[in-house]
């Protein structure tokens, strides 16, 4: 089975967690296949019916009293071919590539002017965020693309890295011209040479992609670019990014509200026998979905199985050696990002108490990234709101526009929390003027 696959002993060893020398022995008999777990993971691994093995039909694994189902693999994703569309009915085409161009220059000036050279012109932080969507929406549809806008092949991992570095710097407007630039280019790039050997960049892409979608709040694209991240991961064999495509559709599955479905996403992946197999990078990415579905029983309001899945996810950290892993997959995984996402899921579970008493465990400058301090104040300025303090509220929120004006004025999470404070309550200069740098007041 293992050579029908057109698997090597390593491959193989990888996806079952064995090293290539054990599977060896296995296959010729030398160690005999005599135990059930292991004939199970064989058979999983291999497509190979458990009754064949003289085993019982595999019962789905309950964990919180939550039943988790393998998510299948889908079909290999076609190269990605849309070319130049014809025009719609009513459309100005000529008007569209003005707007199109427009929004490249709002976001190259949100970005202090960096990617287009000269001028000290600032666009409106408020308007980034649908400047990005637009962005992101046309290269995914294959729309606005011209040959000189593309960075050449030999460009794309560096480019790449400089599109995470702008996300973990919460710096959006470069952003917005890097990353659709970047999707179009790897898709251009797997047409060209016919092979999948950028899947796993264009997989990474995707993944970022959706990162941002989510922070913007665009559940649709946001789909579409999960989807096409986990896809293309399979495609690439890339088991990391496999497993973050697969976190992020935890997450959108959660924002649907569609609980059950999220904690089978990410539980089934977090026990795949390819991750476990994947070292230190492996762990740590089994600890972010773990974390991911503690966030989504928080949802749910159990608070006793919140607690007992963050500190699952609090032992991996530890035995990880307290290194934080991972930055360019989940924004780092660490003991200090663990609480961090604790106090997020204590707010979601109700109790803002406990969240600010996590909050203040944590030494903030000790987080991985800018974008991970933003959403530390964030989370804190959020459980003030719930308590009602609306001056320490306040407060936060202006820290973390500090850290990260760009993230602080366009996400709509913190625009729709500044928005209730303005018609809760009184308001101060210092409100009114976040409430106007976000565009939530003309």
């Amino acid at each position: 089975m293992r050579q029908a696959h057109r698997l090597t002993l390593a491959e193989l060893g990888k996806r079952t967690g064995y090293s290539a020398a054990q599977v060896s022995r296995y296959e010729r008999g030398i160690s005999p296949m005599t135990d059930v777990a292991v004939l199970r993971i064989f058979a999983e691994v291999l497509g190979i019916p458990h009754q064949a093995f003289g085993l019982a039909p595999p019962q789905p694994k309950v964990r919180h009293g939550q039943a988790t189902v393998p998510t299948t693999a889908y079909l290999r994703l076609p190269a990605h071919r849309v070319g130049r569309t014809q025009r719609e009915d009513g459309e100005d085409p000529v008007r569209r590539r003005d707007v199109l161009a427009n929004l490249v220059v709002t976001a190259a000036a949100a970005a202090g002017s960096r990617l287009l050279g000269g001028g000290t012109a600032q666009a409106d932080e408020a308007l980034l965020g649908e400047v990005l969507v637009a962005g992101l929406r046309d290269a995914m549809l294959g729309l606005g693309s011209t040959p000189g806008d593309q960075p050449p092949p030999e460009q794309l991992p560096a480019e790449l890295s400089r599109a995470l570095a702008d996300f973990h710097g919460c710096r959006y407007g470069s952003l917005a011209v890097r990353l659709p630039r970047l999707i179009r280019a790897g898709h251009a790039v797997s047409i060209s040479d016919g092979a999948t050997g950028h899947y796993a960049l264009l997989a990474q892409s995707y993944v970022l992609a959706t990162r941002m979608l989510v922070k913007m709040d665009e559940q649709q694209l946001g789909w579409m670019a999960a989807d096409r991240a986990r896809q293309l991961a399979e495609a690439g064999g890339n088991v990391l990014t496999v497993a973050e495509a697969a976190r992020q559709l935890a997450v959108l599955a959660r924002k649907a509200g569609w609980n059950d479905q999220a904690m089978s996403i990410a539980l089934a992946a977090a026990d795949d026998p390819a991750l476990r197999g994947a070292g230190q990078a492996g762990a740590a990415e089994r600890g972010l979905l773990i974390q991911s579905a503690a966030y989504t029983v928080a949802r749910g309001g159990d608070r006793k199985g919140m607690r007992q899945l963050t500190a699952e996810a609090a032992a991996i950290a530890t035995d990880l050696g307290g290194t934080t892993l991972l930055r360019d997959h989940g924004g780092g995984f660490s003991p200090v990002t663990v609480q961090l996402h604790l106090i997020s899921a204590e707010n979601s579970a109700g109790d803002p108490a406990a969240a600010l008493s996590t909050a203040h465990a944590i030494a903030p400058q000790s987080l991985p990234s800018v974008e991970r301090r933003s959403r530390y104040y964030t989370d804190v300025a959020t459980a003030f709101g719930q308590l009602g303090r609306r001056d320490e509220c306040v407060r936060a929120l202006l820290t973390a526009e500090h850290h990260a004006p760009e993230e602080t004025h366009a996400r709509p999470a913190v625009k729709s929390l500044v928005s209730g404070l303005l018609v809760s309550g009184r308001t101060t200069p210092e409100l009114r003027g976040l409430a106007a740098r976000s565009g939530v007041l003309a």
